[in-house]
């Protein structure tokens, strides 16, 4: 049973950053049928909507939400049969822990998701931000996404080729007309995980990338290196109030690479390289937090209650005391330094609710 909306309900209680202003109507529905009616009361009444899962890719506005925020509380999760032979598919209700849902796929024997292990969040923001890490993404596995179409007044499942998964990105990004309800996985039923892409964790690992290991290795390894960087939450740690990676890796054009690699070299000096990794169709992907480092921005970095993570440069944090304005005002001299000595436009990954960078 859903809980009676409430009125004035701090947002930094519901966000990992611990920022956030008070929300005018707050409601928290515990089964998808009181999601989409929570969803629906809203929009028959000319509410403004904010769905909130684990509030761990949310920068919301000191001044809070002028409207309904509807908290999605479910946590339903049954296996299906595959679409193809040595395949099961996982239906999983999009207020499940993330991460939970993660171990239980691992412990189960299913693989395709080990290596998104530790991502803070629920299920129903995974194809929202086509969540990603250590060479995986959950467009990858994702067969299924159930909404609920604002616009038609309706429930339907949407296929991957109508989700526009891009990354970091997907169709309901930006988008107020779809409310995931359900996420569906297609999973190998197997114990290995999938081919290990990432260079980082094959050495980690121990392993060659592409090769396969046992899953649960996988899903330790990605814990491990993530609490490393204070990306696992956790609350005695203040590196980890934050909202992960507040900067998504530029994809730049090959002539644009090549400027930026010009410039690493007038202010770095010769040798100095930026990371480099083939996008495919003439794009070359960079890495945001080797820009933001060698702008200056080192771990630790910030005069006032903001800072950059002492773990690293790419989370920005709340170690305690700090207002959204001052991680904004953080995150734009952030921003503003990488262009000036690399000239690449760093671009947020977290959602800004009632303010912009």
């Amino acid at each position: 049973m859903s809980a009676a909306p409430a009125a004035g309900v701090p947002l930094a209680d519901h966000t990992t950053l611990r920022l956030g202003g008070p929300a005018a109507r707050f409601v928290s529905a515990g089964t998808t049928g009181e999601l989409t009616a929570a969803v629906a009361d809203a929009d028959a009444a000319g509410e403004r909507l904010l769905v909130l899962g684990g509030g761990s890719n949310l920068v919301v506005s000191d001044d809070g939400f002028d409207g309904t925020v509807v908290r999605v509380d479910t946590g339903g999760v049954r296996t299906e049969a595959g679409g193809a032979e040595g395949t099961v598919r996982v239906r999983a209700e999009a207020g499940l822990e993330w991460d939970r849902f993660v171990e239980r796929c691992v412990a189960e024997g299913y693989s395709g998701v080990e290596c998104l292990s530790g991502i803070p969040g629920r299920v129903g923001a995974t194809p929202i931000q086509n969540v990603g890490a250590y060479g995986q993404s959950v467009s990858e596995t994702v067969a299924e996404v159930v909404v609920h179409d604002r616009e038609r007044g309706e429930r339907r499942a949407m296929a991957p080729a109508e989700c526009g998964f891009a990354y970091r990105d997907s169709v309901f990004k930006g988008s107020d007309r779809y409310v995931v309800c359900e996420v569906v996985f297609e999973l190998e039923e197997s114990a290995l995980s999938a081919p290990v892409a990432y260079a980082e964790l094959a050495r980690r690992l121990g392993a060659a990338q592409g090769e396969r290991v046992p899953a649960a290795d996988a899903r330790a390894a990605v814990l491990e290196l993530r609490r490393g960087k204070g990306m696992v939450l956790d609350p005695d740690d203040p590196d980890t109030r934050s909202a992960g990676s507040f900067f998504t890796n530029p994809i730049l054009t090959e002539a644009e690479f090549e400027v930026l690699r010009k410039r690493a070299a007038d202010h770095l000096g010769p040798g100095a390289e930026p990371p480099a990794f083939p996008e495919g169709g003439g794009r070359v992907k960079t890495s945001a937090a080797w820009l933001i480092d060698k702008a200056g921005f080192t771990k630790g970095y910030g005069a006032g209650p903001a800072r950059i993570s002492t773990k690293h440069a790419l989370a920005l944090t709340n170690p305690g005391g700090a207002t959204t304005q001052d991680l904004l005002t953080l995150a734009r001299e952030v921003r503003a330094g990488v262009a000036d000595r690399f000239g690449v436009r760093l671009v947020n990954e977290p959602v800004m609710v009632g303010v912009e960078l």
